[in-house]
């Protein structure tokens, strides 16, 4: 995986944690001898196949069928985005995104959660640079009614004053959550983009800023929408299963009559200037808990032929546990707690960067100092045979891997289309990543990254000498607001009588499951067989019965070091020779510990599979758990916890688990504790190994491009001969404990840029004879965007970007939790909405009309899970694990349609009844405290720096 500067990823990516290393740097040349060499005759990455025809409005259509899938994905891609954004007007393209799901003329507000999550589909949206692109995946039966609303929505928005400033307090709370909640938000969201870029509109903030959303208007909305949503200046893209004749007929109906407006587009064509010198500058922001550094360098364009060069050379600066960033900052060095680079090409401009965040003790300037000496050996000297093949094999099979749905499939066509125009730039993107050579990536190094072309950044915790530092303001645009069409006359919703009928869904395509082949080994090892047709691409998936639940009492994070260490060497190979073979295979191998279970995972094309289990297999029968290699994961674990510590978020998911189950095994944290992970010892996560990885207690799930027979063939080859030492360990008695009396908790974060929320109340087991009941019940409460949780939170209040709940099951007694993040001064409020929906459930009979659409979402996630490899592998070894029989998954639609109203009710009412209910919040406790208190007056507040997770008591 690789951190992508934008702020969604990034943060997402640090939520998670640091526990498991995410890149690499190049291994000795008697390392990469001794790994195995790629396979020979690679897998090709088949062309997208899309069919282009435009109607006489400008509108460009692309279509491309698939009768393999039950579903159709429509996608239109404007060619509208942040660049866009009027001057004062920052964020205002993202704003206008979010309103483009509000009503039609013909379609009420949220119609569109209606017509996509009500069937069992999906929709999205995102806004980029260079575009804002909206994306609908239906069962195919209902792809008429997808084509008529976006129809609807590019001719005849409706959006009204209490629905824009409704919306624009969501994208706050998005503001608030993604830039001032994570800890690094605002390094990726406003700081990174306006240090690299001077003149280009690039250099503002996708998301914008408070000041200048608030400065917006319902009448800049109206101008927006008609300047730029109209059938010249956006892509029509529909991917599935349906028959090419009908659906060429559906486009002309409702496309066709949609007219452009007599105004031309406003100019926007910046060109950069080239630097004129380095830069050097020094951000500072509240709860940082590691320094982090970033040098970048302007470069090129999406369509410019040094692209593929420069993503190769990415390829060795960081992907990949052997690439040179990780070797040497975090492996060898161990300065840095994660490292990262990302080449950003965009339509009008580009740019590289290399990132470390350093480990604790180190310094922003040993990582400047580290990241310019990788960068200068770029220049310095050519990159290897070896890592130019790694790199090349890792692109493609990433690009096969990126391409298994027909979702994306036309996602990759759409990103081709924005930055070049061209929809065959999609499918020529391989053959130029081929034809990149080692003096090819030198050059470019040498051309684009140079010390005059640099920026440098440092990214520090704030004090009282160093304040936070501000978003840079009235940062100038090539767009004005008096540049945009006039609004005209407003769309209204018409009276419902007046209403143009939605099309009628046509007959099903109903989704299909594989059969699944079963059998054992000599040695125990269930071995279980789901195979595709698709992508040449297969996944392996290995399952044990052990988890965190079965650390030491004393030692939380044994399992889950035992997962990480896995991949850091064996008897035969060392932890960056096991990188370079996973890499020269283009696999994706890792391991990881959850609750219940832990696992080896493995994707990689069939060309390369068969060596890929033998390295898995390698991995699980033979690891030396070296004391080094554990020192050095205790410190990526203690790094990645002081970064989960600091975010509201995590840190009430951590809490939650002690406030529910106390001192019993399933309260204490999976990642560990800052105080437990220290005391574990290599003969601890030995023993672990040991006792608990064995073939007798395993489950090896194969899924994708594979027979039963090759399966069978594989698996004895791999693991015949795997034999467990000594006797199974007793499973892990009552890991729930006995029930806890509900609590209230607060923890007060001084500074949280958001409050998070979460009630939580001891749940039920996956073998529960309850578990459909309150999966559906779960789904109404807090499963999707139109769940009850999101209706009351974030669309008719704006007091979150989003909602949910999940229903958490486990082998024993799961946890329950509904959960939100949002502005400090309403986590009170917020909490009392949550608490009073979950008690809703159990006190009132929902209707068929209620579970209907909820059935569908549950049904049409399931469905879309069975159409990649690693998705149908999940499932299949999710049924292991609970020893629950294969039929199940034949039988999980049927058993969900199954579920009446009273059911739900009675489900909620005894395993979940709200007196049963405890309440975490974390956040800035001045800004809400008083008001939660008077609601809940026994409730306890701890400092977040005096939190205690090695305890049910939390202090």
């Amino acid at each position: 995986m690789k951190i992508r500067l934008s702020v969604t990823v990034a943060a997402s990516a640090l939520l998670l944690g640091l526990t498991a290393p995410a890149f690499a740097a190049p291994a000795t040349a008697a390392a990469a001898a001794a790994a195995v060499q790629a396979p020979q005759g690679g897998v090709a990455v088949p062309p997208l196949g899309f069919a282009r025809r435009v109607l006489p409005n400008g509108l460009e259509v692309y279509t491309a069928r698939d009768a393999d899938t039950s579903n159709v994905t429509v996608q239109v891609w404007y060619k509208v985005g942040s660049k866009d954004d009027p001057a004062g007007r920052s964020g205002f393209a993202h704003l206008f995104e979010h309103l483009m799901f509000k009503a039609t003329k013909n379609l009420p507000p949220e119609t569109f959660d209606r017509l996509t999550e009500d069937v069992g589909g999906s929709n999205n949206a995102f806004t980029a640079d260079d575009t804002t692109a909206y994306f609908e995946t239906v069962p195919a039966n209902h792809l008429e009614r997808m084509l008529f609303a976006e129809a609807e929505r590019m001719g005849s928005l409706v959006v009204d004053e209490p629905t824009f400033v409704a919306e624009r307090d969501v994208v706050k709370e998005e503001y608030r959550q993604r830039i001032l909640a994570n800890p690094y938000g605002r390094l990726f969201g406003l700081f990174v983009p306006e240090t690299l870029y001077q003149e280009s509109p690039y250099r503002r903030p996708g998301i914008g800023s408070i000041e200048e959303l608030e400065a917006s208007s319902l009448d800049d909305v109206l101008r927006f929408h008609a300047t730029y949503y109209r059938p010249d200046n956006a892509y029509l893209i529909v991917a599935g299963n349906f028959d090419q004749a009908q659906l060429d007929r559906w486009i002309d109906q409702y496309f066709t009559p949609l007219k452009n407006p007599t105004t031309p587009l406003p100019a926007n064509n910046v060109v950069e200037p080239e630097p004129t010198g380095p830069r050097d500058v020094t951000y500072h922001a509240p709860n940082v808990p590691l320094s982090a550094v970033v040098l970048g360098w302007p470069t090129v364009k999406y369509a410019d032929a040094d692209r593929a060069a420069l993503t190769v050379l990415d390829g060795v600066l960081s992907t990949g546990e052997s690439s040179r960033l990780y070797r040497s900052l975090v492996y060898d060095q161990q300065i840095a707690a994660q490292i990262g680079s990302n080449p950003d090409f965009a339509q009008q401009a580009g740019n590289l960067t290399a990132l470390a965040i350093m480990a604790q003790g180190h310094t922003a300037e040993e990582g400047i100092a580290a990241l310019n000496a990788e960068i200068a050996k770029l220049r310095d000297a050519p990159v290897t045979a070896a890592e130019l093949a790694e790199a090349k094999n890792e692109i493609v099979a990433n690009t096969l891997r990126s391409r298994e749905t027909v979702d994306d499939r036309a996602v990759a066509l759409g990103f081709a289309l924005i930055n070049t125009g061209d929809a065959a730039a999609a499918d020529r993107e391989i053959a130029q990543i081929q034809a990149v050579t080692v003096a090819d990536v030198q050059r470019v190094a040498r051309k684009y990254l140079t010390p005059q072309r640099q920026s440098t950044i440092r990214y520090l915790p704030a004090d009282e000498q160093n304040p936070p530092s501000v978003q840079k303001m009235n940062v100038g645009a090539p767009v004005a607001v008096a540049d945009l069409a006039p609004a005209g006359t407003p769309a209204v919703l018409l009276p419902e009588a007046e209403r143009a009928a939605l099309p009628q869904p046509g007959p099903e395509v109903a989704p299909s499951t594989p059969a699944v082949a079963d059998f054992r080994l000599a040695n125990g090892l269930r071995v279980l067989v789901a195979p595709t047709d698709g992508l040449p691409l297969v996944s392996a998936r290995l399952s044990f019965d052990a988890g965190s639940s079965d650390d030491p009492s004393d030692k939380a994070g044994v399992a889950m070091l035992t997962a990480a260490l896995l991949t850091q060497g064996t008897k035969t190979k060392s932890a960056p020779e096991i990188a370079t073979e996973i890499e020269q295979l283009g696999a994706a191998v890792g391991a990881g510990a959850g609750v219940d279970f832990s696992n080896v995972y493995a994707n990689a094309p069939v060309n390369a599979f068969p060596q890929t289990v033998a390295l898995m297999a390698d991995l699980v029968k033979n690891p030396t758990f070296a004391a080094e290699e554990l020192e050095r994961q205790q410190a990526q674990a203690l790094d990645g916890l002081r970064v989960a510590l600091s975010q509201p978020g995590s840190i009430a998911s951590m809490t939650v688990g002690r406030v529910v189950y106390g001192d019993a095994p399933y309260g204490a944290p999976g990642s560990g504790t800052v105080q437990s992970v220290p005391t574990i010892t290599p003969a601890d996560v030995a023993a672990f190994h040991a006792a608990r990885y064995r073939p007798s207690d395993a489950t090896l799930v194969f899924s994708g491009d594979i027979t039963p027979a090759a399966a069978r063939a594989l698996a004895q080859q791999a693991f015949g001969d795997w034999r467990p030492a000594g006797q199974a360990p007793a499973p892990t008695a009552d890991p729930a404990g006995q029930p806890q009396p509900p609590r209230v908790i607060v923890v007060n974060q001084p500074g949280a840029g958001q409050a998070a929320v979460i009630a939580a109340i001891r749940g039920v087991s996956r073998t529960d004879a309850d578990y459909f009941p309150l999966t559906v019940g779960n789904t109404l409460l807090g499963g999707g965007f139109s769940s009850r949780l999101n209706q009351e939170i974030r669309i008719k209040r704006g007091l979150s970007y989003g909602a949910g709940s999940s229903l958490g099951a486990r082998a024993d007694d799961g946890v329950f939790t509904a959960s939100t993040q949002t502005k400090n001064e309403t986590a009170d409020e917020v909490a009392e909405l949550i608490l009073a929906e979950v008690a809703k459930l159990g006190a009132e009979t929902p209707t068929q009309d209620d579970l209907a659409p909820r059935r569908a979402t549950l049904i049409g996630g399931f469905g879309r899970s069975l159409e990649t490899v690693d998705g149908l592998g999940s499932l299949v070894a999710n049924l292991a694990l609970y020893d629950l029989p294969m039929s199940d998954l034949a039988a999980y639609a049927g058993r969900i349609r199954a579920v009446t109203p009273e059911q739900v009710q009675a489900a909620f009412a005894e395993h979940l009844p709200i007196n049963r209910a405890s309440l975490v919040v974390v956040g800035d406790a001045s800004l809400f405290l008083d008001d939660l208190r008077a609601k809940h007056p026994n409730l306890e507040v701890i400092e977040a720096s005096d939190l205690n997770l090695n305890t049910g008591s939390l202090k």
